[in-house]
């Protein structure tokens, strides 16, 4: 019983997803369209202005586009924690061989595409972006994988949800440890003190939402000033907040239920409109003809797919993992394709890796690419892969 609510609640929450997913593109082309229209400069001075407050204790003043990517973000990452945690106890992830996949594919998927753009770009003055092909977008792999609808399982699903919060916490920990500047060491201890304190409440089975979202938005606070990327906050939330494998609803399946709508109808449009301003030059298209470019391109699309299709062949032959309930090894190939959507992260990290203006444009020019191709085929990829028929009665031979 308590299964079957599982995948209802699954269910209805990528039923969302979907239509969240036809919006959040539609928004894609808005921004491209604002971006290359006489309205770009507007747009782009009301991303740079700021707003909020500041006291002599709080800083809370921030670019429209810092709340969008910082704030808004974090709730994204928490209704994504908060559907691994789920699936970690009582779904498709509960099981060790299973739950070991994502994680290995998605360090697959970080090690190769690296390596490739390493291969393209060593001793350039490009060789320090090797972060960029690293990075999947959660937001826009899981769009496309939901206007799939039932042509690919609810594991494969599960599967990219996994592997994404996996890959872009190595992307956040690679830009903690090689593209951040500075931490702050005393933010990032009262970070962990509030996250032990969550853990407490969590241990001594305090059921009330208000007494982890409360501490929830200091702890988000102190790791957005830590100099850690602040959505992190969110994953580190969702994986506090109480539930069970019953038929009961837990907290975390309440809070689940409310974050689903706003999320997918709000904030992820917003999201796409806020980050996919990239107004096109003269020059961007010869730049893709470049070790940047190469690196960028072959290093997500092509990266990707061997990455993650090796790593996760690789531990199912050595029986440490076993593949998704439904899936075969197109559907990874597939999810690997998916992976490739590199954008936001990618895009961040190309910012921290140069400082030349024209290597910037270059490098967002040829992400855009990249997650074009990887959205594109990728999804044509899995709408091919035809379902299992299992057979009946009148199937069966005589």
């Amino acid at each position: 019983m308590s299964k079957k609510i599982n995948l209802s609640v699954f269910r209805k929450f990528f039923h969302s997803g979907k239509v969240g997913g036809i919006i959040l593109l539609i928004c894609v082309i808005i921004s491209l369209v604002i971006a290359n229209s006489g309205m770009s400069t507007a747009f782009a001075n009301f991303l740079a202005t700021p707003f909020g407050f500041t006291n002599g204790l709080i800083d809370l003043t921030y670019t429209t586009s810092a709340w969008v990517n910082d704030g808004l973000m974090a709730i994204f990452f928490l209704l994504v924690g908060l559907e691994i945690k789920r699936e970690l106890v009582e779904g498709e992830l509960s099981n060790l061989k299973k739950a070991s996949l994502p994680v290995l594919a998605a360090i697959g998927g970080m090690i190769v595409p690296a390596l490739i753009y390493f291969f393209f770009n060593k001793n350039e003055p490009t060789a320090s972006g090797w972060g960029i092909p690293m990075a999947t977008d959660i937001a826009f792999a899981l769009a496309i994988i939901a206007l799939l609808g039932k042509n690919v399982p609810a594991s494969l699903k599960i599967f990219l949800a996994a592997l994404a919060i996996v890959d872009d916490l190595g992307a956040i920990l690679v830009i903690a440890i090689f593209y951040t500047n500075q931490i702050h060491w005393m933010y990032l201890f009262i970070a962990g003190a509030i996250f032990a304190f969550l853990l407490l409440l969590n241990y001594f089975k305090v059921t009330s939402l208000w007494f982890y979202l409360i501490p929830g938005v200091f702890l988000w606070y102190f790791v957005h000033h830590s100099g850690i990327h602040a959505t992190i906050a969110g994953v580190l939330l969702a994986f506090t907040i109480p539930t069970n494998n019953t038929a009961i609803e837990s907290p975390l399946e309440k809070l689940e239920h409310f974050l689903s709508v706003p999320v997918n109808f709000l904030i992820m449009p917003i999201f796409a409109l806020a980050n996919t301003n990239i107004t096109f030059e003269k020059g961007m298209l010869a730049g893709l003809n470049s070790p940047l470019g190469y690196g960028i391109i072959i290093g997500l699309f092509v990266g990707k797919t061997i990455g993650v299709t090796f790593f996760s062949w690789f531990a199912v032959k050595i029986k440490l993992a076993k593949l998704p309930s439904g899936a075969n090894w197109k559907h990874i190939m597939g999810v690997g394709m998916l992976a490739g959507i590199g954008f936001t992260m990618s895009i961040f990290i190309a910012l921290l890796s140069f400082s030349d203006a024209f290597h910037i444009t270059e490098a967002k020019f040829a992400i855009l690419c990249a997650s074009i191709i990887a959205g594109v085929i990728g999804f044509v990829f899995l709408k091919s892969i035809k379902p299992k028929v299992k057979k009946t009665l009148l199937q069966q031979p005589i």
